[in-house]
């Protein structure tokens, strides 16, 4: 509940919980800890304004990352960062859904909701990430066949679940390529396995999620309603809840204008 109100990442609130930074009607809370309407929740003693259903969609931002930029807040040697670009939030933090490296540019996501970033990235929900790779030299028939049946990395076996050419000029090969995971520095990884080295690397999809065309480096746009909820059912999430407007009195409604008024009693004579 509490990385979905954006106050950080869903490990960042299990740390903060084990630490006793959060407490329940004043009682230290545990993580896994059940919560219903009327509990009093702080963090770091601060009141956190909650509801025991999301009654908004969280957003999210495609953002077309360019090579030389870095993905975290705070970089020991001053590069530029992915999030200098974003649009400021007034309550929370964005999230970034993966890492693409300095070297990698394309689709990067971004979220206000810790839960949600934490879904789309988890090997459960199986989100396809797609690539589009540039090589020197063609893959022969055998490196193929060893990407798609998989190789073995220094943090343990891996593989391609599609594969397939995207033209060229000269000695350059564009391949596209399709992971269920987002290990670091994977593609390079799997590829250099096999004798090639990736000399240009574009994340064109995430999910359902496509990299618009004419989304210029740098830029970023927010995804559409309707795309919002179809990554929450993707990622197992529930749909939030529309608020339930006030009810009113019995009776039938009241329309403009002044209201009628009321009989007077008879007076006896």
């Amino acid at each position: 509940m509490l990385a979905q109100l954006g106050l950080g990442s869903r490990a960042d609130m299990e740390q903060a919980i084990a630490a006793g930074r959060v407490t329940v009607n004043g009682q230290p809370a545990h993580t896994g800890q059940r919560v219903a309407a009327g509990d009093v929740i702080r963090l770091d003693g601060q009141l956190v304004r909650w509801r025991a259903e999301p009654t908004r969609l969280p957003r999210v931002l495609l953002y077309h990352k360019p090579t030389g930029e870095v993905v975290t807040l705070d970089d020991p040697q001053n590069r530029p960062t992915v999030f200098a670009r974003l649009p400021r939030l007034r309550s929370g933090k964005w999230m970034a859904v993966g890492r693409l490296d300095i070297n990698t540019e394309g689709l990067l996501l971004f979220t206000d909701s810790g839960e949600l970033a934490n879904r789309l990235m988890h090997p459960r929900y199986g989100l396809e990430r797609e690539y589009a790779v540039r090589i020197l030299g063609a893959l022969s028939v055998q490196e193929r066949q060893r990407l798609l049946d998989g190789v073995t990395l220094d943090d343990g076996p891996a593989r391609v679940l599609a594969l397939d050419d995207a033209g060229g000029s000269g000695a350059n090969r564009w391949y596209r390529v399709v992971l269920a995971e987002g290990r670091n520095r994977e593609v390079r990884r799997l590829f250099e396995a096999v004798g090639h080295v990736v000399s240009r690397l574009i994340r064109v999809r995430y999910g359902q999620v496509t990299l618009p065309r004419g989304l210029r480096r740098g830029a970023w746009m927010e995804l559409p309603a309707p795309q919002v909820q179809a990554l929450l059912q993707q990622a197992g999430m529930a749909l939030p809840q529309r608020p339930q407007p006030p009810r009113r009195r019995s009776g039938p409604p009241r329309g403009p204008g002044p209201r009628p008024s009321r009989p007077k009693p008879a007076r006896n004579s």
